[in-house]
């Protein structure tokens, strides 16, 4: 079926325009037929290769190429070789990287499952520090690579760019794709808190980054260069909490239908199963129909349906959902890399400004330092001593900012929204950017958490039993930071409101949305304790890679 899709999706107004040749007859459609054939079959030849090849990865624990980089090289390996080749003509329109593609196919699975698989404890336990970090810091890197990149070509150091551009540059880049950097996170062994942090910021930092495109991209095809800064501010919360409430509304809404349908019975268990696999794509459509953003949607709606709907599942079909979206996003994200890597080796390039290449490069480790280090500073000031995010983890997370296909698609949609040349010169950038970061900083990762002496807290042994009340680090840490009185006065109204969340969703919530209550601190910590059957089903804190 996912062939079916593919091959629907990928074709290219060239392949589809193409006639036979005159008396012919259909022999024209029988030579596009193979060309689909060979296409599609040589997609299934590199998925099952990353499969295997990761694997054996894994097994051998050779942290140096991770099972991304190890897709996205094979990419680039088969499409230099039909770059080279008398085939790239003839299998060329089903490797065309087509963002409508990634966008309503392969990112919503991944999207719903980070949502779906998120541990509840760690994650709001840290939420504050994710929040700070996904929003304000995503906010702080692109205005500061934006500036900076202005800057840069005003002082002839590199290609210029009009103001606007520079920022809808400096949004798409900021979004982060640690997805190498996740897994052998899992592979070794870190802190729960750390790796709640660096996946969290993960997660939201995609719906940030789009919104702030979106954003910079309306202020620009408006060309009012007066407009009311607060305007776009404004805009820009419209779109992201309606985007929320949407998703959140969808999920409510599931867990209300399975918890009175009545169908977790034998015979509608198929019937239960589809009805939970088509709400989090209505809610990404729903979303995308209003104007809104779809990623932010149907992030918030798989955090809802696995704390509420997921428990009004029978038994069978908490198994077969578990197990199917954690399949399609693994396929969605293997097959993202190696599309990406195809793409990248056979797409025309513009390497003529090396210099803003070079200097996008910089720019972005600047301002991911100001992003990390900054709101590192914030958070710790209002987090009481024994709960500090120490300096070891503020670089760990500095420096797991990889870009990936979340940058990539949106550099590649710029050259449809930016003039000839502008567009290009971003996308070739950010192409070099995405190569670079994934292959280097990904392979070195597994040096860099022993340099950092963060490897080997482990998963499982991890603080999980604490309350997501404490909404700071719930290990204590010997580095403290004195705070003034106002400051204090904030942080214990914030952690009044938080455990009043907590009371609500304990005492109000998990009883309406769910078919029995119970205490919230199962041992996966992603499921209510009523489902029985969730705590063999859950699969604690992953990555996207599951």
């Amino acid at each position: 079926m996912m062939e079916e899709v593919i091959m629907m999706s990928m074709i290219s107004p060239s392949a589809s325009n193409s006639t036979s040749p005159p008396g012919g007859g259909g022999g024209g459609g029988a030579k596009e037929q193979q060309a689909a054939g060979v296409g599609i079959l040589l997609q299934i030849m590199m998925l099952v290769l990353s499969f295997v090849l990761g694997h054996l990865l894994r097994r051998h624990k050779f942290y140096f190429v991770p099972e991304a980089s190890a897709s996205l090289l094979i990419g680039l390996i088969v499409g230099g070789l039909a770059n080279v080749s008398n085939t790239e003509a003839s299998i060329r329109p089903w490797f065309n990287f087509h963002e409508e593609f990634f966008f309503l196919f392969l990112l919503p699975p991944i999207i719903f499952q980070s949502g779906f698989s998120l541990a509840p404890k760690p994650f709001f336990s840290n939420f504050g520090a994710i929040v700070t970090f996904a929003i304000l810091g995503t906010f702080i890197s692109s205005i500061v690579t934006g500036v900076l990149v202005y800057l840069g070509g005003v002082l002839l150091l590199m290609y210029k760019l009009p103001f606007v551009e520079c920022l809808m540059f400096g949004a798409l880049i900021s979004a982060t794709d640690p997805v190498t950097v996740l897994s052998i996170f899992q592979e070794l062994g870190t802190d729960m808190n750390l790796y709640a942090l660096v996946f969290g910021e993960s997660v939201l930092n995609d719906a940030m980054a789009i919104s702030l495109y979106r954003t910079m991209s309306s202020v620009r095809s408006q060309a009012s260069s007066g407009q009311n800064f607060f305007l776009v501010i404004l805009r820009f919360l419209e779109t992201f909490v309606g985007s929320m409430s949407a998703g959140v509304g969808v999920g409510f809404t599931s867990a209300l239908l399975f918890k009175y349908a009545g169908l977790d019975v034998d015979n509608l268990q198929n019937l239960e199963c589809c009805l939970f696999v088509l709400f989090p794509y209505f809610s990404y459509m729903l979303a995308e129909g209003l104007g809104l953003s779809g990623i932010v949607s149907i992030l918030f709606t798989g955090i809802v349906m696995k704390h509420y709907t997921f428990s009004n599942l029978s038994e069978n079909s908490q198994r077969f959902v578990a197990a199917f979206f954690h399949l399609i996003s693994s396929l969605a994200e293997t097959f993202v890399f190696i599309y990406m890597g195809f793409d990248i080796a056979m797409e025309k390039h513009s390497w003529s400004h090396v210099g803003f290449i070079f200097f996008s490069i910089l720019f972005i480790v600047i301002a991911r330092a100001v992003n990390v280090f900054s709101c590192g500073y914030l958070v710790n000031m209002v987090r009481p001593a024994n709960r500090q995010i120490p300096s070891n983890h503020q670089k760990a997370l500095w420096y797991s900012g990889l870009r990936g296909a979340m940058a990539f698609a949106l550099a590649l949609q710029s050259v449809h929204d930016l003039p000839e040349g502008h567009g290009q010169t971003i996308f070739t950038a950010t192409t070099a950017i995405v190569v670079l970061t994934v292959l280097l900083i990904g392979g070195s990762t597994g040096t860099m958490l022993g340099a950092l002496h963060v490897v080997g807290d482990g998963h499982d042994d991890g603080p999980l039993g604490e309350s997501f009340e404490n909404s700071g680090y719930i290990a204590p840490y010997d580095e403290g930071a004195s705070s003034g009185s106002k400051l204090k006065m904030k942080l214990k109204e914030f952690h009044k409101s938080t455990a009043s969340f907590t009371a609500l969703d304990k005492n109000y919530l998990t009883p309406f949305f769910t078919t029995q209550g119970g205490d919230s601190d199962s041992d996966d910590g992603g499921l209510p304790a009523a489902a029985p059957s969730s705590r063999r089903n859950g699969r604690g804190f992953r990555g996207l890679h599951g």
